[in-house]
């Protein structure tokens, strides 16, 4: 891991709503669809889809923030890496207790689906939702 002095890469990290981040980072590390991986400043240029999970970002040689993202897409050109996300909140304003309470309704919802269609619906947001509560009660090992 480089020292704090590194050169930095611009993050932005996006959701459908607002631009959640855009600061230099050290390095930033992501759920990928193919498993985790960092980008560093002067990353060669690459596309990505995430997968729900934590994004670590990196101050110097430490975590300085930890972000679910639900999935979505990642940019990278060597100075900047631009994350698309589907949905994202800072680990620390996840309360678990509602994770759970929203699990509960979505088990519900899948059972009581009428469709595949509303099934498959309903199956995936339960994915994603466990996967946000998993990361909220520290039972997602780290990005390492």
């Amino acid at each position: 891991m480089a020292d704090a002095t590194a050169k930095k890469i611009r993050l932005e990290l996006v959701s459908p709503e607002k631009l959640l981040l855009a600061e230099d980072v050290t390095m930033v590390v992501m759920p990928g669809t193919e498993g985790q991986f960092g980008v560093l400043a002067d990353h060669i240029p690459l596309v990505s889809t995430l997968e729900p999970g934590v994004i670590d970002v990196y101050q110097g040689e430490k975590v300085d923030q930890r972000i679910f993202v639900a999935g979505g897409f990642v940019e990278v050109d060597g100075e900047r890496c631009v994350v698309l996300a589907e949905d994202a909140a800072p680990l620390d304003k996840l309360d678990a207790d509602d994770i759970r309470q929203k699990c509960r309704d979505l088990k519900e919802d899948v059972g009581m689906a009428e469709t595949d269609a509303a099934r498959l619906i309903a199956t995936n947001k339960l994915s994603v939702t466990e996967a946000m509560l998993a990361a909220a009660t520290g039972e997602l090992s780290p990005n390492y």
